[in-house]
């Protein structure tokens, strides 16, 4: 019995040997357990700060501006929607939706109802009622913001086309106007 007995005994004091951790083993596994625990909360914050959360009517994200009929008239000047940095503006040739910063230093420009043209009071750049360069500091046109008209049903009637240029406005007066913008298009360069 004494031979049988001694192979589980060694089993068992190499058991021992394996599970007896000393002071300084248990310290550095706690350390390096602790490292990986801030690791992760601070890889998941990073994470969730990055991705953006931008609702519906706020800037960076869809705008509804609702239908058709509620455009501004072709003789008056566009509509301010500082809550989403845009300018509505319809003129003969179609809709825009302008950003509402200078592409000179990002100052914020405004219409003049006067001259009929936006004017940046910082610098002096001045713009037509459809964004385009007159004269000024500015490096190219103001920047505009994609639009989707579409009927009831979702189905897009007509869209900014590639090189920002006008939307057509449908007779359709129930077709409801959206902006996205968080899709911008660069200003035609002057230069």
């Amino acid at each position: 019995m004494t031979e049988a007995a001694a192979p589980a005994q060694q089993a068992e004091e190499v058991q021992e040997e394996k599970m007896q951790v000393n002071r300084r083993e248990f310290l550095n596994l706690a350390w390096l357990a602790s490292l990986g625990f801030l690791t992760l909360s601070l890889s998941g914050v990073t994470i969730l700060f990055t991705y953006p959360r931008f609702k519906e009517g706020e800037f960076g994200g869809i705008f509804t501006f609702g239908p058709v009929e509620d455009l501004p008239s072709l003789d008056v000047g566009p509509d301010n929607y500082p809550k989403v940095k845009m300018w509505v503006s319809n003129t003969p040739e179609g809709l825009y939706a302008l950003y509402k910063v200078c592409p000179h230093l990002g100052c914020l420009y405004g219409w003049n109802d006067q001259e009929f043209k936006f004017i940046c009071p910082c610098h002096g750049s001045q713009y037509e009622k459809n964004g385009d360069y007159i004269s000024g500091p500015a490096p190219r046109s103001l920047d505009r913001f994609v639009i989707r008209i579409e009927d009831e049903a979702g189905n897009v009637l007509a869209e900014t086309p590639a090189d920002g240029g006008p939307v057509p406005v449908p007779a359709n007066s129930n077709a409801i106007i959206r902006v996205d913008t968080g899709s911008r298009i660069n200003g035609e360069s002057h230069a």
